[in-house]
């Protein structure tokens, strides 16, 4: 069956929220066999909004939208949507005595205006909101569409999809196939590179397909496959996954939800290996990213943020005339920062970053975004230099992923 998914709310056009309910949502149907072909974001505007809804029951049989009801003058998509529908707006009570409940418990007086929560399009379905004040819906057409109303706070979006409409539609749209979907992350390779690798199987690609994708210092293959039970669809994918890991295997350091940082923490855990970081344009990144991982304190041992000339040669021994000579970004000094702080914690392998982030900072020789990354261990010191061309965020980010890819370089040589 067909989704469009409408998401509604000045706020998203404007840029000030980001839009993360379409991706849980995309993720969700189409892991129950629906496909999403359609997504449309429009503003609090009363004749837009019905305009993207007589567009969207065009040409989808399921129309989920996200936001709009709230109780203020801005929160218009209940009503909307009856309007469009040519239906009533009625009462529906034990909505209003939830309502009343929630405000009750916080020993609030409900403001007159969250009774508009309570009004739904006449003979709709209640999707119950256990952490919200607003109900979701679902309305059906006279042709036998749905129009599914879902709250727009992330929170409250994520527990009504998840307990009440996804089991609505098992119940009342069974799908006659599932999508499934495997994530392979890659390092050390550039997007093009691995396409020509794989490019006579994308090619040649039925059921399962293949995409890939740049995504902040990885590159991301995902295999996904349609079929009429999951069982199917996980073979389907095995087979293709054997394809890849025969050209690309020593690339892949991961798979689904696995990160970089996860990689690292299991390869310092297999052997037993500590670590220690020195950042400088990073400021603590690194660090941040590896105590993200629970059980980091077994092998992350401390982290010096040097982020100034007088950080680096006080607290890890970068020599004063190697800044002078040489200055902060540069092979020479990223290469003593990973000595020093390997020599400072006494762990097994000692991590150096030092560059330019940007925005501003940058010269002719030593441009924006260019970034030395050094890593120690007790067989000799490595360096490698990047030139990223992204925003201050950005090439941190990718800063830190470089970093964690050449460590797990640097632990291979111990094994």
């Amino acid at each position: 069956m067909i989704v469009e998914v409408i998401n509604t709310g000045t706020e998203l056009l404007l840029g000030d929220i980001l839009n993360t309910n379409f991706q849980y949502l995309s993720q969700k149907l189409n892991e129950n066999g629906f496909d999403v072909l359609y997504q449309t974001t429009v503003g609090d505007n009363e004749q837009r909004l019905l305009d993207v809804l007589n567009i969207a029951l065009e040409r989808a049989d399921i129309v989920i939208t996200t936001g709009g009801l709230g109780p203020t003058r801005g929160d218009i998509t209940a009503d909307t949507v009856a309007k469009c529908l040519h239906l009533p707006l009625e009462l529906h009570q034990p909505s209003l005595d939830k309502i009343k409940d929630y405000f009750g418990k916080k020993d609030i007086a409900m403001p007159a205006n969250n009774i508009n929560q309570a009004m739904i399009p006449k003979g709709a379905h209640i999707l119950k909101n256990d952490v919200g004040t607003a109900p979701g819906m679902v309305v059906k057409t006279k042709n036998g569409k749905l129009v599914i109303l879902l709250p727009g706070p992330p929170n409250e979006m994520k527990h009504v999809t998840t307990l009440q409409m996804l089991p609505y539609l098992e119940k009342h749209c069974k799908q006659q196939a599932i999508i499934h979907s495997k994530v392979l992350h890659l390092r050390g390779m550039g997007e093009s590179t691995v396409a020509t690798k794989l490019d006579d199987i994308i090619i040649n690609q039925t059921n399962p397909t293949i995409a890939i994708y740049a995504r902040q210092g990885e590159i991301i293959i995902r295999i996904t496959a349609k079929s009429p039970t999951l069982d199917i669809a996980q073979n389907l994918i095995a087979e293709m996954e054997k394809q890849v890991r025969e050209r690309l295997n020593k690339f892949i350091f991961g798979v689904d939800d696995e990160t970089l940082a996860k990689a690292l923490g299991r390869e310092l855990t297999r052997g037993n290996y500590t670590i220690s970081f020195a950042e400088s344009c990073t400021g603590g990144l690194a660090t941040s990213m590896l105590t993200d991982i629970p059980g980091s304190s077994n092998y992350l041992l401390g982290s010096v943020v040097s982020y100034s000339n007088m950080a680096k040669s006080k607290l890890i021994n970068v020599k004063q005339e190697t800044l002078d000579e040489y200055g902060a970004v540069s092979q020479q000094v990223a290469c003593q920062m990973a000595e020093g702080v390997r020599n400072l914690f006494g762990t097994t392998i000692g991590v150096g970053i030092t560059g330019i982030a940007g925005p501003g900072g940058g010269s002719d020789s030593k441009p924006l975004g260019l970034i030395y990354i050094s890593v120690a261990n007790e067989k000799g010191t490595v360096w490698e230099k990047n030139n990223f061309n992204g925003s201050r965020s950005d090439n941190k980010l990718r800063s830190v992923m470089a970093a964690f890819s050449l460590a797990i370089d640097k632990l291979n040589e111990l094994k």
